[in-house]
């Protein structure tokens, strides 16, 4: 391992939980030992009792054969019951662990990682490294001893035998495995085809306008025959395998024991075993497929195990933020309220591929300033407020606030700083009050009620059947200007001094992104904003706009001596304005 996470957890959870793991080993000795005392014990009946025709103690060796077999199943009822819960709890002990590192882990790592791929180390990983406890490694130690303790016992009634049964063991492991990997194969090919049906359901019915705007109708129902047609012949793969697999092993059981019962009959005799022996050796030997089937599955299990640790274990080993943020308040950033100095140091960025996204970038910024960065798609403008945030580290320079490098401010204390907003406005669980507050406890009520009163809402709000403490369960309970306004209200709710907007009016009709800029410029006046727009005509009052083109600072001014100056900004008005127009 990288590191010592599932180690580490699954050393806590035992030591914590010493009884039950003793009581977990005397149930795997107690299983592994007691299954091989029937067969002995049903050697005994034949050669003592039905061959010698003596029937004085076979009530009480039938009693004796039927407790054993009780004790095996109280035995593996205990095993599995503590593998469960030392299985959760080892589980619940790990997602701690990465719950903690997640709160730590630089904010890089979201962008290049989805939010599907980090809960699929949450979820499906873990899952994996729990099978390696409960079903895996342990199950696999418990066959073992098993197919051992047969082996032996068979080889104590006859060498012969024992010598037929190791030549037996390959075989039928060989049968099982490559019914196995085929059955895995076809379940995996079943689970994604079935993905696809349903990733094709939801696509249609959250798209259903626009399929019959474009009369669209047709293809996505062939899709959808294709996807239901592929999934039906995976089922069948599955089916197939599944129905064939227990015949074979069957037919096999059946070959075997009717071979050692043709070598030990009185013509032959080659074993030179009694018919109790027999008897016991074809419990053993049917006995035997078991465990065998089910080291190929635990092996199974292991190996997606192994893949999971090394995923949890690679997101354990990623780089965390600077501890040396947790020192940081608030007020010593910003120890007058309002007065921000935001300074741009030379600042460089790229992602994984090298190629900047931004280049050598310097701009400094005054308390109340009104700044608005335009240029072409992909010049950098988002990115470029991830940095201003601290989500991402500058591959070069730094951008601080009154001295202090945003990247070492505690992401606890950013909110109290920034107020962002974008295009899109997300729903929580929750009512209406904690979309605004995001549950935050250091939140007031009264906050929340000025947030909504700024942004006016509050007579569409108290008209909702219990107000702000209206349960939010789908999105269609606010238009998409009242989610926009909604975000501007989650943004200001702490009044920060800085407010970042981006395009956030690029999905809006002009009269809701009237209201909007309108809102926006009550807010101008107490913080420093910081905006990306798409439309310079709908851009709030600017001091200064600040062109970028190929990741650089093209031009910086005044809007009115842009527009005397710059050819591309000029152009860019003009453009708009006849469109509108």
């Amino acid at each position: 391992m990288k590191n010592s996470l599932i180690k580490k957890s699954m050393t806590n959870v035992l030591k914590s939980n010493a009884l039950m793991s003793i009581l977990l080993l005397i149930a795997i000795i107690g299983v592994v030992v007691t299954s091989l005392i029937p067969p002995q014990i049903l050697k005994y009946i034949v050669d003592h009792n039905l061959v010698a025709r003596s029937y004085d103690k076979l009530l009480f060796l039938a009693i004796a054969y039927i407790g054993v077999l009780l004790f095996i199943g109280v035995f593996d009822f205990v095993k599995e019951a503590i593998l469960t819960v030392l299985g959760q709890k080892i589980t619940k002990e790990i997602r701690v662990q990465m719950m903690e590192k997640l709160q730590r882990i630089n904010a890089s790592f979201f962008s290049s990682n989805s939010s599907g791929i980090v809960v699929s180390r949450f979820t499906n990983d873990v899952d994996a490294i729990n099978t390696l406890f409960t079903s895996g490694i342990i199950g696999m130690v418990v066959d073992c001893f098993k197919v051992i303790g047969i082996v032996v016992s068979i080889w104590m009634f006859s060498s012969k035998l024992g010598a037929v049964t190791l030549i037996l063991l390959p075989a039928i492991y060989g049968i099982t495995r490559l019914f196995q990997k085929r059955m895995l194969k076809a379940q995996i090919e079943n689970r994604i085809l079935i993905s696809k049906v349903n990733n094709h359901i939801s696509e249609s019915i959250k798209n259903v306008k626009m399929i019959k705007a474009y009369s669209k109708e047709n293809f996505m129902e062939k899709n959808y025959t294709k996807y239901l047609l592929d999934n039906y012949k995976t089922v069948e793969k599955v089916n197939f395998y599944d129905s064939v697999f227990s015949p074979i092993i069957q037919l096999t059981r059946a070959v075997v024991i009717a071979f050692i019962v043709v070598l030990s009959s009185k013509h032959l005799n080659y074993l030179g075993i009694s018919l109790g022996m027999v008897a016991a050796s074809i419990e053993l030997i049917s006995n035997l497929f078991t465990p065998i089937e089910n080291l190929g599955m635990e092996l199974q299990d292991i190996q997606e195990a192994i893949s999971g640790i090394h995923r949890v274990d690679d997101f354990y080993s990623e780089a965390e933020d600077n501890f040396k943020k947790n020192a940081l308040k608030v007020e010593d950033i910003i120890p007058v309220k309002g007065e921000v100095r935001l300074s741009f140091n030379d600042i460089s960025f790229h992602y994984e591929d090298d190629n900047d996204v931004l280049q050598n970038i310097n701009l400094n910024l005054v308390s109340n300033e009104k700044v608005t960065f335009v240029g072409r798609t992909g010049v950098g403008k988002s990115t470029l407020f991830k940095l201003i945030m601290g989500l991402l580290k500058p591959s070069k320079g730094n951008i601080t606030i009154n001295g202090v490098d945003v990247y070492d401010i505690p992401n606890s204390e950013k909110r109290k700083i920034f107020g962002y907003v974008n295009q899109s406005f997300h729903i929580i669980k929750g009512n209406v009050a904690d979309q605004i507050s995001l549950q935050d406890k250091n939140i007031t009520r009264k906050q929340v009620e000025e947030a909504i009163e700024f942004v006016g809402m509050t007579d569409y709000i108290w008209s909702l059947e219990n107000g702000m403490d209206t349960k939010v369960t789908s999105d269609t309970l606010f238009s998409q200007g009242q989610k926009q306004l909604l975000a501007i209200a989650r943004a200001i709710v702490t009044n920060p001094p800085i407010l970042l907007l981006d395009e956030i009016t690029a999905n809006l009709d002009s009269i809701t992104e009237d209201k909007i800029v309108s809102v926006l410029k009550k807010a101008s006046d107490a913080h420093t904003i910081l905006s990306i727009s798409h439309r310079l005509s709908s851009m709030i009052a600017s001091d200064r706009v600040v062109i970028l083109e190929k990741g650089r600072i093209k031009n910086v001014g005044a809007p009115e001596v842009l527009l005397q100056k710059d050819n591309w900004y000029r152009s860019h008005i003009a453009l708009e304005k006849m469109t509108w127009n």
